[in-house]
């Protein structure tokens, strides 16, 4: 296993018996396909929260982003995290009104990182808290979130993205921000977040065409590590350490090697969220990318959002459906000890 010799934090948690994570938003959307037995698909959840009538209007949108809500149980409490909000406030209140989530009921609310598809949706979702239990909560973050970014085009040209919702939106909306770039629990010692993910592997480049607003506003820096990325994670009984990994723009070798170093102790268990895999750079390393993943001992591996189709199907040939259950909107995943693959 590849060690992290930049940092020797280690965490030490406490345990889920076990943990519930429903697929808010998600690039895709598959109701059909066939799951194990741990994980639902989105019919069965709509189904569950009351839909009397399968049709257009009743299930969920499917969106270029990614939302999870993640429930932790442990001695008889449930501790709920919204990990994301995937890019625009419509999805997030059209799937989560459909899927019954619990809005009310959410204690805490992370941003992976500073980009639209995954920010774009925080102040609704924040509303949609208040206006469920009428309490803000904390909205943990990097400090380097807020920077402008944008894509170089092929031809030379600039794409800006949106900037993410600014501090005080996201205060005015119902959120207590809270910044940090070190690995911390949060304050139920369940969900601990990672901190900025070293980079480790030769091959895992970032964002090549990805830039960064100057602090004086004038012109762009090249920015491929987008520094600010941290993933969630947490321990389940009997099983190991579960990561959310929201986009891997760190790459996913990079993302575990980090999981590895912050629970040296405990084996990892699943990786959920973005791999990052799609488009002309990242295409080049899936084959790295699938080889060096076998070194972790992963029993589930659940592709989503910007994984793309063809590092999914290599990581089927790799490892088979038995560990390969690709994310998709509305769908619902369990882990605990008494989970049959």
């Amino acid at each position: 296993m590849m060690q992290d010799s930049r940092s020797r934090h280690h965490i030490r948690p406490r345990m889920a018996e076990r943990v519930e994570v429903q697929v808010l938003v998600d690039n895709v959307t598959d109701q059909l396909s066939t799951n194990p037995q741990q994980v639902h698909s989105e019919l069965s959840c709509l189904l569950h929260a009351g839909m009397v009538e399968w049709s257009g209007e009743a299930i969920c949108c499917a969106h270029f982003g990614l939302s999870l809500v993640v429930t932790a149980y442990a001695e008889g409490r449930a501790y709920r995290v919204l990990f994301d909000a995937g890019p625009e406030g419509y999805a997030v209140e059209r799937n989560g009104r459909r899927l019954g989530i619990q809005f009310g009921s959410i204690g805490a609310a992370v941003l992976s990182h500073g980009h639209w598809d995954h920010g774009g949706g925080l102040p609704r979702a924040a509303e949609l808290i208040r206006e469920s239990g009428g309490r803000r909560v904390p909205l943990y973050l990097h400090p380097g979130v807020f920077r402008r970014r944008a894509l170089r085009l092929p031809n030379g040209g600039i794409v800006p993205f949106k900037p993410i919702p600014s501090c005080d939106e996201l205060s005015a909306r119902g959120t207590d921000v809270q910044y940090s770039s070190e690995p911390r629990l949060l304050p139920d010692g369940l969900f601990c977040l990672s901190g900025e993910i070293p980079r480790v592997t030769a091959y895992e480049r970032g964002f090549p065409s990805h830039l960064r607003q100057r602090e004086d506003g004038a012109g762009w820096d090249p920015d491929p590590l987008i520094l600010d990325e941290q993933f969630l994670a947490v321990c389940v009984e009997g099983k190991g350490v579960v990561v959310f990994t929201a986009c891997s723009h760190a790459g996913v070798v990079n993302v575990l090697t980090r999981a590895h170093t912050l629970f040296p102790d405990m084996p990892l268990y699943a990786v959920m969220g973005g791999l990052h895999l799609s488009g002309p750079g990242p295409e080049q390393i899936i084959p790295e990318t699938v080889r060096d993943l076998s070194r972790f001992g992963l029993t589930m591996i659940i592709p989503a959002h910007c994984t793309g189709w063809r590092a999914v199907a290599a990581l089927v040939n790799a490892f088979g459906e038995g560990v390969v259950v690709p994310s998709a909107v509305g769908k619902r995943y369990h882990f605990s000890r008494s989970d049959r693959c």
